[in-house]
C-alpha cells in the first residue's frame, strides 16, 4: 500500500490527467532535444521551421514508444433490472 501512495506523490495533474513527473522529464528532453537539432542542421532553401517540427514529431513518436501507459481499466456489466 505504501507503494501505491509513493506513487501518487510523484504524480501531477495536466489537462485532468495524473502524469508521472519522471516520464514528462523524459518526453520533454526527448521532443525539445529532436525539434532543436532539427532546426540547426537546416539545410539549403528549406526553411529551419520545417526541420524543427519535424524533429518534434519524430521526438513524439519516440516518446510514445519509450514511456507505456500507466492505466488499468476495468470494464464491468451492469446488471439488466
Amino acid at each position: 500500500m505504501t507503494e501505491n501512495k509513493e506513487r501518487e506523490e510523484n504524480l501531477i495533474e495536466i489537462w485532468e490527467d495524473n502524469v508521472d513527473v519522471k516520464d514528462l522529464i523524459i518526453a520533454m528532453i526527448l521532443c525539445i532535444g529532436f525539434s532543436l537539432g532539427g532546426y540547426l542542421i537546416a539545410f539549403g532553401e528549406i526553411p529551419p521551421l520545417i526541420f524543427g517540427l519535424g524533429g518534434g514529431v519524430i521526438g513524439f513518436i519516440i516518446s510514445s514508444i519509450i514511456i507505456k501507459p500507466k492505466r488499468k481499466l476495468t470494464i464491468t456489466k451492469e446488471d439488466d433490472a
